[in-house]
């Protein structure tokens, strides 16, 4: 097996492995950071256009740490309002059971505790 070979297996077992909630804000901070990079923009001018605090952006850049409504306004400020927006639109599932259960309560408003 090439190395080629060995990079794409190693891509694909990453998104199998169990993540912390760390792991993830962290993933988040980096492609932030590199996407705003790229579009050539520092903090200070993407903290200004989201109206969000210049500590706030590098707090969540460096340990990946903010508030919900902050990083909305960060990935707005980026372009990135219909991707955030639709986070938790698509139902995923693991199983047929769990396709199942999703269809059957499609409409629901509301769950009521089990008795």
């Amino acid at each position: 097996m090439n190395s080629l070979d060995a990079n794409n297996m190693l891509s694909v077992l990453d998104n199998y492995t169990l993540e912390t909630i760390d792991d993830i804000a962290l993933k988040l901070a980096e492609d932030f950071r590199r996407r705003r990079i790229e579009k050539n923009l520092t903090r200070e001018e993407v903290a200004q256009s989201a109206d969000v605090a210049l500590s706030n952006l590098v707090r969540f850049e460096q340990k990946g740490l903010i508030s919900l409504k902050n990083l909305i306004a960060l990935a707005m400020a980026l372009g990135y309002a219909s991707e955030i927006k639709n986070l938790f639109a698509t139902p995923k599932y693991a199983t047929m059971e769990e396709l199942t259960q999703i269809r059957k309560n499609a409409n629901k408003k509301k769950v009521y505790k089990k008795q």
